[in-house]
């Protein structure tokens, strides 16, 4: 079984890419980007985009910034196939921000709410298991219009949070943060690369409900208009048990499922969040959360099929870019 793992948390920062994106004289045009070699390079591995991390975090940590790895990344969009795209999402944590390299332990199932109203399954990437207990009580699944190297505009699903700065004093509110035993802090100095300026959150790009990206979400099997997979909580019998990997049955994707962690997740609350990035990225996203409208048809599995064969990201990583573009 594996030993659940902590992390600590740091911060992103985006730029005007696809959909809305805020404006600044710090987020670059899609004319502006320079050709990333990494984005048809048939050796590129995620270790490519973590050595762009100077570059993307130019003023703190990555603390609950993946906002910035996700527009670093839609930037460079024009320039990549489908597959080398979510392929390249798989190098961070959405919520820590933390660069990992995409693995069957590091690849968790989640249901969560769309922000049209209901729910749909997909695939996230995690540093370590409090990461799904924080996805539940405050990421929702939005729709975001992309275009890569074909050409042609599509519509992909987000994981998202709100704007913080539309309450940009609740950044410099002080907080405790349950495991540094230092006394109070705040958000502005924790989270350093969430910032604002009059527009929003800087560097952020907007999902087409204008709320912030900080990961792609490619789905799982079964997903549709008006179709759920059924959570392994529901099977009679089936007991939690962190660290055991599943598999999807279309796509061969292994994964770990969210089920596994709900008396985990509770047990952290009562201990009050005292494990993963505690604090930090709870408080960014509760600022102000994103509203679930009434429900409305889901984006269809086959409407999303984005992803090609044959895309020279060569042996593991092709594998898991493939695998990963299947389950959408």
């Amino acid at each position: 079984m594996l030993r659940p793992l902590l992390c600590t948390a740091l911060l992103v920062q985006s730029s005007p890419a696809l959909a809305q994106s805020s404006p600044g004289a710090e987020v670059a045009t899609l004319a502006s980007v320079p050709t990333w070699p990494p984005a048809t390079s048939p050796s590129a591995t995620v270790q490519d985009l973590h050595r762009e991390y100077g570059n993307i975090f130019r003023h703190g940590n990555r603390n609950a910034a993946s906002h910035l790895w996700a527009t670093f990344l839609l930037q460079r969009a024009p320039q990549m196939t489908w597959e080398r795209l979510y392929y390249m999402f798989t190098g961070f944590c959405a919520v820590s921000g933390s660069p990992v390299r995409p693995s069957d332990y590091h690849r968790y199932r989640m249901t969560l709410p769309l922000v049209t109203g209901g729910d749909i399954t997909g695939f996230m990437y995690y540093c370590c298991w409090p990461c799904v207990c924080d996805t539940n009580d405050f990421i929702r699944v939005d729709t975001l219009t992309v275009t890569a190297s074909d050409g042609a505009p599509r519509r992909v699903h987000a994981a998202v949070i709100g704007d913080p700065c539309r309450r940009p004093e609740a950044l410099r509110e002080p907080f405790v943060q349950p495991f540094y035993g230092r006394g109070e802090t705040t958000l502005e100095r924790e989270a350093a690369e969430v910032r604002c300026n009059a527009a929003g959150l800087i560097g952020a790009t907007l999902s087409d409900n204008g709320h912030v990206v900080i990961q792609l979400f490619p789905l799982a099997e079964g997903d549709g208009v008006g179709d759920k997979l059924a959570l392994p909580g529901a099977e009679p019998g089936v007991v939690s048990q962190p660290g055991r990997i599943r598999q999807d049955a279309a796509s061969g994707l292994r994964f770990q499922d969210e089920f596994e962690y709900a008396a985990q997740c509770e047990q952290r609350e009562r201990d009050g969040f005292n494990s993963g990035m505690g604090e930090i990225f709870r408080r960014v996203a509760q600022i102000s959360p994103v509203e679930i409208a009434q429900l409305t048809p889901a984006l269809g599995a086959s409407e999303e099929q984005l992803c090609e064969e044959g895309e020279g990201a060569t042996s593991n990583d092709s594998a898991t870019a493939a695998a990963s573009a299947a389950a959408h």
